[in-house]
C-alpha cells in the first residue's frame, strides 16, 4: 500500500462512519453498556480478502478496545465458512462498526477476487490487466488497492498523473499530433497516452510517439495487425469488447501490453460475509 493510500484511509473511514452513524447507534442501546462481546467473521464465498486496513480503522473509530484477531492474511485465498476475523470487546461497539467495516471488505474483497480471477486467466501471455477510473465515488483508491491485491495494475488514479488523450481531447486540440506535442511541453516527465479508433489514427500516433497507445474497440484480428504495426518503444493498450473471460484471453494472446477492463471495480458482486456474535458476558 502506498502512502497515498493509507493516508487517505482516516478520511475515508470517517466519512462512511458519519453516514452510517449519524448521531448515534439507537439499536445497539439495547444492548447493556458493558457487555463483552466475542464475535466471527465468516466468508461466504471463494474469495480474496482484501480491505483489512479499512475494516480495522472503522473498529479503532467507533471503539479502540475492540481486539481483531484476523484468521485470513490481507490477500489471502477463503472459501465458503471459512472464519476470516474473531473480534473481541463492547458488544455495542462490535455491532456499531460491523456494517460498515464489512462493507469495506465486501467491496475490496470483491475487486481483489475479479482481478485475481482475470489475472490468472491470462497468465500465460505477457499482457497486463489494468483497471480504470470507473470507480466507486469516494472509493478510488481502496479500489485501486485492492486491483492490485489481485495482481492486476493500476492505469492511473486520476486526471492528474498521466494524459489519456481522447476523441474529445483530439478534436479540441487540433489533432492527434498536436495533442501529443502540447502534452509533451506540459509535462515533459508524464506518461502520454492517446486512444485510437482506427488504422489511420493509429498511424498518426506512432508518428507522434506517445509513450501507449489505447486501442478502442478493436477486433482480433486488428489487433494482431497494430502489435505489428507498432514499435516495441511504444506500450499498446486494449480497451472494450471483453464481455467473458474467453474474450479476455483471446485479446492477451494478441500481443498487446495491457488490457485495460472497468468491471473490475464497476460490475464486481460484493463478497457476502456474515458476522455471528458467539458468547457475550456482563
Amino acid at each position: 500500500m502506498d502512502t497515498f493510500t493509507r493516508a487517505s484511509i482516516a478520511d475515508t473511514v470517517a466519512g462512511a462512519i458519519n453516514e452510517d452513524l449519524g448521531h448515534g447507534d439507537i439499536t445497539a442501546q439495547l444492548i447493556p453498556e458493558n457487555a463483552i462481546a466475542v464475535a466471527e467473521l465468516v466468508c461466504r464465498d471463494n474469495a480474496v480478502i482484501a480491505g483489512q486496513p479499512w475494516a480495522a480503522a472503522v473498529f479503532s473509530a467507533i471503539d479502540p478496545g475492540v481486539i481483531l484477531d484476523w484468521q485470513i492474511p490481507e490477500g489471502g485465498r477463503a472459501k465458503p465458512n471459512d472464519l476470516i476475523l474473531i473480534c473481541q470487546g463492547k458488544a455495542r461497539s462490535i455491532l456499531t462498526a460491523e456494517r460498515t467495516a464489512m462493507n469495506f471488505l465486501q467491496t475490496l474483497s470483491a475487486a481483489a477476487t475479479a482481478t485475481a480471477d482475470l489475472t490468472q486467466a491470462i497468465h500465460h501471455t505477457n499482457a497486463k490487466l489494468l483497471d480504470t477510473r470507473k470507480t466507486l465515488p469516494g472509493l478510488r483508491l481502496a479500489q485501486k488497492y485492492a486491483v492490485k491485491l489481485g495482481g492486476g495494475e493500476n492505469h492511473r488514479i486520476g486526471l492528474f498523473d498521466a494524459f489519456l488523450i481522447k476523441e474529445n481531447h483530439i478534436m479540441a486540440a487540433g489533432g492527434i499530433a498536436a495533442a501529443i506535442t502540447a502534452a509533451r511541453k506540459l509535462s515533459p516527465t508524464q506518461r502520454v497516452e492517446v486512444e485510437v479508433e482506427n488504422f489511420l489514427e493509429l498511424a498518426l500516433a506512432i508518428e507522434s510517439q506517445p509513450d501507449w497507445i489505447m486501442l478502442d474497440n478493436f477486433d482480433l484480428s486488428d489487433l494482431k495487425k497494430a502489435v505489428q504495426l507498432t514499435p516495441a518503444t511504444i506500450k499498446l493498450e486494449a480497451s472494450g469488447g471483453i464481455e467473458t473471460t474467453k474474450d479476455l484471453i483471446a485479446i492477451a494472446e494478441t500481443g498487446v501490453d495491457y488490457i485495460s477492463m472497468g468491471a473490475l471495480t464497476k460490475h464486481c458482486k460484493a463478497i457476502d460475509l456474515s458476522l455471528r456474535i458467539k458468547n457475550m458476558s456482563a
